[in-house]
């Protein structure tokens, strides 16, 4: 069984890491060598990944912390456009943003504060459209298309899945109206588990589940 936070471990995690999304995007114009924190996240998404999916997205992401503890006291918790969870669109997305990144850095090679300003600029741009996107949907929706999310959905979504003790499972779904990702979660309980790779191992389902029926387990 995998190892989780407690919902107060991983609250405090998450206001946390609200400073570090603040100092990036507050400093990062004046003091580029700042927006070295993106590749940072993005390089450490990645590894961990691939042993546990999103775990980063769901626990350790400033953007993601700024979505769930600041964007949702807005929010009206619409549903994400399905469009936007397609592999095509985020593929599109990725390769679109990566494309330009590399651009964007090409230009001046060999200058450290060069690139730590277009770190900086993709950060405050990307965090903008989720900010919007955010607002009108859901809190979490950039993150069903971030590029990083979909990387680690890629290297390692299938890990530590979500399982479902069916004979425990009341069907109440408290679980999905708490999942960040707005994932159905009841809808798999006759195979005893939640087969979605874009699930956060945040637990936050897990915690809320009043008759212990969830729990993330090593595949």
């Amino acid at each position: 069984m995998m190892k989780v936070f407690s919902k107060t471990h991983r609250q405090t995690i998450q206001y946390s890491m609200l400073i570090i999304i603040a100092l990036t995007i507050g400093l990062g114009w004046k003091f580029p060598i700042v927006g070295f924190s993106v590749p940072i996240v993005m390089v450490t998404g990645a590894i961990v990944g691939i042993f546990k999916g999103r775990f980063v997205c769901g626990n350790l992401c400033p953007r993601g912390s700024f979505f769930d503890r600041v964007v949702t006291l807005w929010n009206r918790k619409k549903t994400i456009p399905g469009w936007m969870r397609d592999m095509r669109f985020r593929w599109g997305v990725f390769i679109a943003l990566m494309s330009l990144m590399v651009f964007r850095l090409a230009q001046q090679p060999f200058s450290i504060a060069h690139w730590g300003s277009v770190f900086w600029q993709l950060c405050v741009i990307t965090t903008a459209i989720g900010v919007v996107l955010g607002s009108i949907y859901h809190p979490r929706t950039w993150c069903a298309f971030c590029p990083m999310g979909m990387l680690q959905n890629v290297l390692g979504g299938a890990k530590h899945a979500l399982h479902i003790n069916a004979a425990a499972c009341k069907s109440c779904r408290l679980c999905e109206r708490k999942c960040p990702m707005a994932l159905s979660i009841v809808t798999h309980k006759h195979v005893g588990k939640v087969g979605h790779r874009d699930c956060l191992k945040c637990a936050e389902c897990i915690h809320t589940c009043p008759t212990r029926a969830l729990s993330l387990r090593k595949n």
